[in-house]
């Protein structure tokens, strides 16, 4: 742990510096794409020398870090705004999708592979694992655009696109979430199923689960209380790996539904080449990827007191 703790500062500038070069390589000038094809020069240098984008790239990138050292994302181009203030005002909405869309992951996965591995090779077992690996191949904005269809449009049973601010309306801003949460958690509990099926069909032909068994054991004790317990660590792994996964499929996700997350705002930012807005959401997935990946060492300790 004292190690991963060690690399997070290296990472996060690694990470956020890869972004900053990138963005170099996108066409076109910003200081045009910010004052229009027909603005003087005079102007154009003014914009540049107000936005830095006449000083050299490492040394811009140099006081965009200085910045953040001190609390200081910096201001957007477009609008003016702290740049702080524009991501936590959209955080919150991709916080809650992706919460959800783990929860969907994990009450569809889990229980699939549970199912799947206890008869390995039976119908339920092929069905299961087929539905998985279609659930795999599905894209993500394609299932959205389904449930769409059938669940908003036809039957009108939940809000279509356009979500609704937490703030205002707490209960109908969770039902605008319900359709986003099950298109981005679907591909998650399909890759949950399939990694919970084969640790569980290791653990249930291991010598421990014979010996139970030859104990009198029930089968519900034994997949439920020692089989699923002792396959908590590969489950821990893929939750962490998901977690990295649902935050970068929300990107997708929220521009189906018409979102203000931070999905959504990525793709605004890109189209408006407001580049320090993106370099702020590049940095927070950075920071929630890092996180993840400390609790799920932490949970590692805790489910198996041998790992050190």
């Amino acid at each position: 742990m004292a190690s991963r703790l060690m690399w997070t500062a290296p990472t996060l500038l690694l990470a956020t510096l890869v972004a900053f070069l990138l963005q170099q390589l996108i066409p076109g000038d910003q200081a045009v794409a910010l004052a229009g094809e027909y603005a003087s020069e005079e102007r154009l240098a003014a914009i540049r020398g107000d936005l830095g984008l006449d000083q050299p790239v490492l040394a811009r990138y140099l006081e965009w870090v200085g910045g953040v050292v001190t609390g200081d994302l910096g201001t957007s181009y477009r609008t003016g705004q702290p740049v702080a203030e524009i991501v936590l005002d959209r955080l919150p909405v991709t916080l809650l999708l992706t919460l959800f869309a783990l929860l969907v992951a994990v009450v569809i996965g889990v229980p699939s592979g549970i199912a799947a591995a206890q008869r390995p090779g039976s119908w339920a077992d092929r069905l299961l694992t087929t539905a998985a690996t279609a659930g795999i191949a599905i894209p993500n904005f394609w299932l959205g655009m389904m449930l769409i269809a059938v669940f908003a449009v036809q039957l009108g049973w939940l809000p279509g696109p356009g979500g609704v601010d937490f703030r205002d309306d707490p209960a109908n801003a969770v039902r605008a979430l319900v359709l986003p949460s099950i298109a981005l958690g679907m591909v998650g509990s399909a890759e949950i199923c399939r990694q919970v099926r084969s640790a569980m069909i290791e653990n249930l032909g291991s010598d421990y689960v014979r010996t139970l068994r030859a104990k009198g054991l029930s089968r519900r004790s034994i997949v439920w209380q020692h089989a699923l317990k002792n396959s908590s660590l590969p489950l821990a792994t893929i939750l962490g790996i998901q977690v990295s996964h649902l935050v970068g499929g929300a990107v997708v996700v929220e521009s189906v539904f018409g979102l203000s997350g931070i999905g959504s705002l990525v793709v605004e930012a890109t189209n408006q080449r407001d580049y320090v807005v993106i370099q702020a959401v590049v940095l927070l997935a950075a920071v929630i990827v890092l996180v993840t990946n400390l609790v799920v060492d932490i949970s590692y300790r805790l489910l198996d007191p041998r790992i050190s």
